[in-house]
Parts: structure tokens; sequence; C-alpha cells
């Protein structure tokens, strides 16, 4: 499975430089190739409910609506056909009506965990967000230069998608940042959960355009109350004397200061090169173009 967007992509384009260069009708067997994508969708194993992460570090409760695909698969997902950088994904949400490989594609949720310790809250009352936002974008346009050497393309934090919101009984917190890559067309939906636990944080990152912000809004709240730790591992079992405290508070995190040191290119190229609406989207134009009149 490693890579078939790729190939696929590239038998697309070939078949249709063909035909535009030969000027003769084909007969292409096009139930062949959807045949391809059939297999790739049906191959997942969802599961829906009660889901343990991590052993028993934390739950998901399904919501209703969605399906639930675990931690393998969805590093498949991820880096083989989504062409991201490796990662450990606790595993990923799908609405029910939506694949990997969906041509009507829209979003999916991205579950990590980051053991970087107890955060501290006490500073999330007094956090001046458009202050903050003008820091964030400064520090976008300082990491561009490297981004750039690197390969990456430069990057533009446009502003708040969804202004930081932090719930002191649940500890849980949610923002949305929108983001333009130079090599993108359309502007990038970064919204992120995160859920606030004794040792670290469960982050729940969703994944897909600004065109699907309306539909993510609508859900949002049900996607956020999906996620919990258990007993033991709670924001409420933190203990002093033997458990690490973090080096920032909420507002660290929500400037993702920690990330510059590890891995902040990497996590945010797996936005910028977030294909499978591209690649669906290609294959269902070569489709219009060269098997519509048939």
């Amino acid at each position: 499975m490693k890579n078939i967007f790729f190939g696929l992509t590239l038998l697309f384009v070939g078949i249709a430089n063909a035909q535009d260069e030969s000027n003769t009708e084909e007969v292409i067997n096009i139930e062949a190739i959807q045949k391809v994508y059939d297999s790739i969708s049906t191959s997942f194993n969802y599961e829906r409910g009660i889901v343990l992460l991590d052993g028993d570090m934390a739950v998901i409760t399904v919501p209703k609506g969605y399906k639930f695909l675990n931690a393998e698969q969805s590093k498949k997902v991820l880096t083989d056909l989504w062409g991201n950088p490796p990662s450990e994904p606790l595993g990923m949400l799908f609405p029910e009506d939506i694949s990997p490989v969906s041509d009507n594609f829209t979003y999916a949720v991205e579950i990590t965990y980051s053991e970087e310790g107890f955060i501290e809250d006490g500073d999330a009352k007094d956090i001046d967000y458009d202050e903050l936002l003008e820091e964030m974008k400064s520090d976008v346009e300082l990491s561009n230069p490297e981004r750039i050497k690197l390969g990456y393309g430069s990057m533009k934090m446009v502003g708040w998608a969804s202004k930081p919101y932090y719930d002191e009984t649940t500890k849980k917190l949610h923002w949305a940042k929108e983001l333009k890559f130079d090599l993108s067309e359309v502007n990038t939906l970064n919204y992120n959960i995160r859920v606030l636990g004794r040792a670290g944080y469960l982050n729940l990152n969703i994944i897909g355009d600004m065109t699907v912000l309306p539909l993510v809004k609508e859900n949002v709240d049900n996607i956020i109350a999906s996620a919990t730790f258990t007993e033991g591992n709670k924001y409420a079992d933190f203990n002093p004397d033997v458990d690490n405290v973090a080096a920032y508070g909420i507002g660290g995190l929500i400037a993702g200061k920690v990330l510059a040191k590890v891995g902040f290119f990497a996590l945010l190229l797996k936005f910028w090169k977030f294909i499978a609406i591209g690649i669906i989207g290609l294959f269902s134009a070569f489709k219009s173009k060269i098997f519509g009149s048939k």
C-alpha cells in the first residue's frame, strides 16, 4: 500500500498525456482503477463505542456519526497514503461516510499523546490572545528561512480560525489556526484540541482545509467530549512529589514554543503535504475529462 497514491497519480497523468498526444480514443478499464481505490477503502477495520488508547492511559468514546481507526492503520494512512513523515499516532477519527481515500473527503482527526509533564494552567485567565497571535505570526516568519532551506516552502499564519478557549473544569483546550503555505492554493485549517492529563496531554488535530471549518464547528463539541484520561492519569491525579511539571503553561502550549525543539517542521508538514484531497480530485478530473463522454 506504500505510496500507492503517487503511483496511481502517475498512471492518471500518463493516460491523460497519451490521449492528448495521440488524439485517439482508447478503451481504458476505469473499473479496474476504481477497484484499487475500493480495495484500499475496504482494507481498514474501524471501531466504534469505547476504545482504549495506548494500553489503558486514555479512552475515546467514539462520537455518534464517527468511526475510529487504530494506531497501526493510522500510521499507514498518515505516512504511506498521505505522504507525511513517520509519526506515532494513537489512532484517528473519521466521519462515518468518509474513508482516507474518499472522493467526498472532508476532514479527519489525528490523535496523539505528548508526555511533556503536568501543564500548570494558572496563566489561562491572563492570556491576551490578540497579543499571542502577533507573537505566533512573528515566530512563523522567523522559521521560514529554515523551512525553505529544508525544502518545506514558506508558511504564513493568517490568523485565528477559532480563538483559543480553555475549559478549567474539564481541563480541555481548543483553538484553530488558518495557515497559508506557498505551494497550496487553499488555506489550511489547523484545529487543535488538547486534553490535559497528569503527565502530558492528548492531542487531537483536525486535518482538512479552511472550507470545512463550518462543518468542524458543528461537530467539534462532540469530538472534544470524546477523549478522556483514565483514573490515575487524569489532571486531578497529579502528585507534585513524584510527577514532572512542564516548562510552559497554557500560553506556551498554544504558541507551540516547545514544537520548535521537537519537530516543528515535521508536525506542520503533515498539513502542508495533506494530499488525499488533491489526488482524489485529480482522479475525478481525469475521469471526467477522459471518460465523461463514454
